[in-house]
């Protein structure tokens, strides 16, 4: 456990950056967070850096404010990435086993997934995770841990997510400059699941939903491993844009309206309810009243748009209407009342918001939806250190995760 005393999470989002500074209780198996920061995060615009310069000061900002609340300096981090440009496929991996005797062994796994890996990608594509699916032995599916069963013939399905090489670059530069050695970037909905699901709910079927500003990326789970994740280019901030085109006013005073009044469901307000904007009247503008039925329709039309897209990604692996755990629902925007009811009438599943759990120490907001993916990153963290102790940490990280990675990540599904 000696190199897992301390461990960072950066989670870097269109609108915020979120650090965590934790460790984990070798008693207990809580994680115990010593000191968190956040700050507006500019120079990001839906999981792409936009402005260098302006993004290294949001991180270097919530990584100052956790550093003095943990009293130490943070030197190496596991870091949150997300992005339309993040594009996911199935491939397959097959081998002869290597011995003699046919007992498949931990380097026939090494092969078998490297095997898969071999996938032709553009120029400017990176490979950021291989994840195993399924084994096969000899014909014989479903298996979840070949090791030391006899075969003569070894197959994998994968599910391999990839992105844009450019921009993972880019991400890997603002986090180096912010003084900080990168220890492997983690797809966020991944990450978020790490923190708020159960592997009974892996087991049975679930959708991870997590709602950022620019942002909604999904992970489906079925029998303990993951099958199909997704970014979608909309996020809680269009939420934000909808309202102040819809109301005329500006995206601060629409922002202040979604937090304060913001309802997903108009059927719960009087008919006469209203809201007073103050669009700087102080200054030459104007006071007027618009009413909240107007604005949770708004906000409801939105979300309904936003969860047919996830719908239109269950159907597209079979899955729409059929998993028994239903969404979880994590994210910033994922305070929205009413939220939770229109997930459940427009996927037809049972739905609740995703808090991260098993937390204690320091920090104010472990159960927040919207620190679901840093404090992911800590559990992330601990099971890849624990299971790999000769690692170390990288400047730049190592984009496409090593054989050796993959297999135990992937082993941390298994009951």
């Amino acid at each position: 456990m000696s190199r897992i005393q301390k461990i960072a999470g950066i989670d870097a989002g269109t609108s915020k950056v979120r650090v965590i500074v934790a460790q984990k209780d070798p008693e207990s198996g809580q994680i115990v967070v010593s000191g968190s920061g956040i700050a507006p995060m500019a120079g990001m615009q839906r999981g792409v850096i936009t402005d260098i310069e302006e993004a290294t000061k949001a991180v270097s900002s919530a990584l100052d404010a956790a550093e003095r609340v943990a009293g130490f300096p943070v030197e190496q981090a596991y870091v949150s990435i997300n992005g339309p440009h993040l594009h996911s496929q199935n491939s397959r991996g097959v081998i002869a086993v290597g011995r003699a005797d046919g007992e498949i062994a931990s380097e026939d796994i090494d092969r078998v997934i490297n095997a898969a890996q071999a996938i032709s990608l553009p120029a400017n594509r990176e490979i950021l995770h291989v994840l195993p699916q399924n084994f096969i032995v000899d014909g014989q599916e479903h298996i979840q841990d070949p090791i030391g069963m006899t075969g003569v013939r070894l197959e994998v399905e994968t599910h391999v997510i990839e992105g844009s090489a450019p921009f993972i670059k880019n991400l890997a530069k603002v986090v180096n400059q912010s003084g900080v050695h990168i220890e492997d970037f983690v797809f966020a909905p991944l990450a978020a699941a790490q923190a708020v699901l159960e592997k009974r709910q892996k087991e049975l079927g679930v959708v991870l939903i997590d709602m950022g500003a620019g942002t909604t990326s999904l992970a489906i789970f079925e029998d303990k491993s993951l099958l199909h994740t997704a970014v979608l280019p909309v996020g809680s901030a269009h939420i934000t844009n909808d309202i102040a085109i819809g109301l005329r006013t500006s995206i601060e005073v629409a922002e202040e309206i979604k937090i304060q009044y913001g309802t997903a469901l108009p059927g719960t307000i009087k008919g006469n309810d209203s809201i007073v904007i103050d669009d700087g009247a102080k200054d030459g503008g104007e006071s007027h009243k618009v009413s909240r039925k107007e604005v949770a329709e708004i906000i409801g039309a939105r979300l309904e748009e936003i969860f047919s897209f996830v719908d239109k990604e269950l159907k597209a692996v079979g899955r729409s209407g059929l998993l028994p755990a239903g969404a979880v629902i994590t994210g910033g925007g994922a305070h929205l009342p009413g939220l939770v009811e229109v997930a459940k009438k427009r996927l037809r599943l049972p739905a609740r918001i995703g808090r991260p759990q098993n937390i204690g120490g320091v920090i104010d907001q472990a159960g927040d939806p919207a620190f679901a993916v840093a404090l992911g990153l800590i559990a992330w963290a601990i099971e890849q250190e624990s299971r790999t102790p000769g690692r170390t940490s990288m400047r730049i990280p190592n984009i496409g995760k090593t054989v050796t990675q993959v297999r135990d990540w992937f082993r941390t599904f298994l009951p």
